[in-house]
């Protein structure tokens, strides 16, 4: 059976190092090593859960061996052991990142049970490390998908913004991605380990909406059978995202305002003040502005919520983003449906680029989904492109050739690879060479035009 953790026993004398060695290799891939030179040796080689270390060696000792190992390889725990124990040597070995410290002679049975407690430890931290990463995956910037200008920018503006307590307002169309912004902005702010809680206000009437922010009192309205915590109670230590919230009646829109300046409010048939230490994000798909001077929505909530305000850009005008959003799509719809799809041609990648996409992100998450459990081959081609997409293309006098797949999409008598190829050409010229200059002046990021020319072979 194999052995599923490598200890490393690192002692000057034989004796200790081969009795260490035949107690703990029933149940452990063992390693020894004289000196700390050769350990470090062996940690290059080997990844090493768990070192036992004498501290007395000649030259460097085990102090001296913990600070590298602590260095170099964060994720091997270090127990030192010495004949020599003292409280000072165990605060300095503690101190140095030493997980525990016994003295010889090793009671085997306690070393049985230090080893176990320890590596069962270490394996704790490794989930919890692992967990953080899906959760970071999941909803800090990583979740964010682009390497556009306006995309850089709008990751600039969060991580200023993401740690003050400042009301934010996220503005962009249905599928551009506000609630995955107002998530990063949660994970990255100093209240990431307090409660996320979302509110869509569109799908909640005047009265029910109320009754969700606020909360309400038992017997506070016909089937109010006890009392209810709002979602501002709920939210207390943690971030609020009102989504929609173009969408609340003007009564409601004056009973915000009030918690937004004060942080207090009662709930819904009670007369006990309640006081909230929350961060707000609001957002909508609406010209907020607009609303406001059709009277539809009050001007000082528009400023109190509009202290940072971040606008999204469409997919439309950013479509430079397209081919690494399809390549993440591809890659995450393929292993939930285990498909054997593992990338796309040019030719599907220009008709995509071609198309307005007035559902955004989303829309495109949705086709790409599609084209991966619809695929006929390993390689999404043009032809997979769904049939309402190659219509609006139609309409748009862009035509996709179907009779000699993969091509590019055809504007006229030069395809779009083509014409993008001759407008970055055309742009680098202007700019005398210059690629910042040029980048620019497209409208794509630099590392975009790197690989571009990249892909032409050009320097």
């Amino acid at each position: 059976m194999k052995k599923q953790h490598k200890i490393l026993i690192v002692d000057d004398e034989k004796n200790t190092r081969d009795g260490l060695r035949r107690a703990l290799s029933r149940e452990y891939d063992v390693f020894t090593a004289e000196s700390a030179a050769t350990a470090l040796r062996i940690l290059e080689e080997e990844h090493i859960d768990l070192m036992l270390s004498d501290v007395r060696m000649p030259g460097e000792d085990g102090i001296e061996l913990l600070k590298q190992v602590r260095s170099k390889y964060p994720n091997t725990t270090c127990v030192l052991l010495t004949a020599y124990g003292s409280v000072e040597t165990a605060v300095e070995a503690m101190k140095q990142g030493a997980h525990d410290f016994l003295t010889k002679p090793v009671n085997l049975d306690h070393l049985d049970m230090l080893i176990a407690r320890t590596l069962q430890h270490a394996s704790l931290l490794k989930e919890n490390e692992e967990l953080k990463r899906q959760l970071d995956s999941r909803y800090g910037l990583e979740s964010i998908i682009g390497s556009s200008p306006a995309m850089e920018r709008l990751f600039d503006v969060i991580r200023q913004a993401a740690p003050s307590q400042a009301t934010v307002l996220i503005q962009g169309g249905s599928g551009t991605g506000k609630e995955l912004v107002a998530q990063a902005m949660h994970r990255l702010s100093n209240c990431a380990s307090g409660p996320f809680v979302a509110v869509h206000c569109a799908a909640l009437s005047p009265t029910l909406l109320e009754s969700e922010l606020f909360g309400h009192e038992r017997g506070a309205f016909t089937g109010a059978m006890a009392q209810r915590k709002g979602r501002f109670e709920m939210a207390n230590g943690g971030t609020l995202f009102l989504d929609e919230i173009s969408e609340i009646d003007l009564a409601t829109q004056v009973k915000l305002l009030r918690v937004l300046e004060t942080r207090q409010f009662e709930r819904v048939g009670g007369a006990e003040t309640l006081t909230v230490n929350i961060r707000v994000i609001a957002a909508t798909n609406r010209d907020l502005r607009k609303y406001v001077d059709e009277g539809k929505f009050r001007e000082d909530l528009y400023y109190r919520l509009n202290v940072i305000e971040i606008n999204l850009p469409s997919l439309k005008e950013r479509s430079s983003d397209i081919p690494i959003l399809c390549d993440h799509f591809i890659r995450e719809f393929a292993e939930r449906n285990q498909r054997n799809v593992s990338g796309i041609s040019q030719g599907a990648i220009a008709a995509l680029q071609a198309y307005d996409w007035p559902g955004n992100v989303r829309e495109l998450r949705n086709t790409i989904e599609k084209m991966v459990v619809l695929a006929r081959g390993e390689i999404l081609e043009a032809e997979d492109v769904p049939e309402n997409i190659k219509n609006a293309l139609l309409l748009k006098g862009v035509s996709l050739s179907t009779t000699a797949l993969p091509q590019t999409t055809i504007v006229g008598e030069e395809s779009l690879a083509e014409m993008e190829k001759r407008k970055i050409l055309d742009a680098l010229n202007a700019a005398g060479g210059n690629k910042s200059k040029a980048a620019e002046a497209l409208g794509i990021s630099r590392r975009t035009l790197h690989r571009k020319l990249n892909e032409w072979k050009l320097s």
